[in-house]
């Protein structure tokens, strides 16, 4: 329940975050937009570390380097995001972006890439996927 719990919140901060960052991003540029959201982010961050961090960065020599890009990822994120929604609303971007994580994470579990263990890939997951695309469509569809 907890996890399910933390999905709906992590959910409703991205929504949240897509179109304040696009808005901001309209105002003061994009790239502007970015430096500023994970400028920002990375003070609130560095706060909750400072006061409440358990972990231990002295282990970050044995990560995996790839697990590292994760702020550049961040910063794609951002600004493909901002311009998503300029040019398609929220709605549509969301429902867009949904699906491209989802198959995303299908491909990750079924083929078990970056150390995640495979997960078979049945016709139901990939029933959902088409349901799923058939549903952008109806909902782009003009009426």
């Amino acid at each position: 329940m907890k996890g399910i719990l933390f999905a709906i919140a992590g959910g409703l901060f991205i929504g949240l975050q897509q179109v304040f960052n696009t808005r901001l991003g309209e105002r003061i540029g994009f790239w502007e937009a970015n430096t500023f959201v994970h400028g920002t982010g990375f003070i609130f961050t560095l706060l909750i570390l400072l006061t409440a961090g358990k972990g231990s960065l002295s282990k970050l020599g044995e990560v995996n380097k790839l697990y590292m890009l994760g702020g550049v990822l961040g910063v794609m994120i951002v600004f493909s995001v901002m311009n998503a929604i300029s040019a398609n609303g929220a709605t549509f971007t969301v429902a867009v972006l949904l699906i491209t994580q989802f198959v995303a994470a299908i491909i990750i579990d079924a083929f078990g890439l970056f150390d995640s263990p495979a997960i078979k890939l049945d016709i139901t997951k990939l029933m959902g996927i088409v349901i799923m695309i058939a549903g952008i469509i109806v909902f782009k569809l003009k009426g």
